[in-house]
């Protein structure tokens, strides 16, 4: 079953112009009936456009591309780059698999939430961070290593100390 945070009240969603001029580009890459390939990079647009998938969001995509909105529901469920629940303007992500476990991980996500004072997939009251735990970033032999979004931008080699300078940096950017 589909668990969004928006299920109380339904917001209508209004995609931008340049969103649905992106999702025509994208469309028009498939031949006709294949507009269901489109999905995955549209689903990408929305998230980007508006920080996460509602279930309005969602079955807005399946109205413009002509698909059940159970065939969104499925693919924005699998995936864990997709957002079912609104997020902080940034994205902690920590590697959490066997190798960046054996050198700290695990510690850096409990000085994370230590620092934000908020759990892994919650949002901190100024809206600004979101934090959790991801499989593998590829970079195992510079663990730990976190990464930030919405640019997904990575840092090898964590300590607390390290983490606790990204996080006054995107303060003050977000500051600014």
């Amino acid at each position: 079953m589909l668990r969004v945070e928006d299920t109380a009240v339904q917001t209508p969603v209004t995609f931008s112009p340049a969103l649905l001029e992106k999702f025509a580009d994208k469309v028009s890459r498939y031949p006709e009936g294949k507009q269901k390939g489109a999905l995955l990079p549209i689903l990408h647009d929305v998230q980007a456009e508006l920080g996460w998938l509602s279930s309005a969001a969602m079955d807005k995509v399946a109205g413009y591309l002509k698909i059940e909105p159970i065939e969104v529901y499925e693919v924005a469920t699998f995936y864990t780059m997709y957002f079912l629940k609104p997020q902080g303007k940034y994205m902690l992500e920590v590697c959490r698999t066997g190798p960046c476990c054996l050198v700290g991980a695990e510690k850096i996500m409990d000085h994370i939430e230590q620092k934000l004072g908020v759990k892994e997939g919650d949002v901190t009251p100024d809206g600004l961070f979101s934090w959790r735990g991801v499989e593998c970033l590829a970079a195992c032999g510079f663990g730990p290593v976190l990464q930030i979004g919405p640019e997904y931008t990575f840092y090898e080699n964590l300590t607390p100390e390290s983490v606790d300078r990204l996080i006054g940096d995107l303060k003050a950017k977000a500051n600014n």
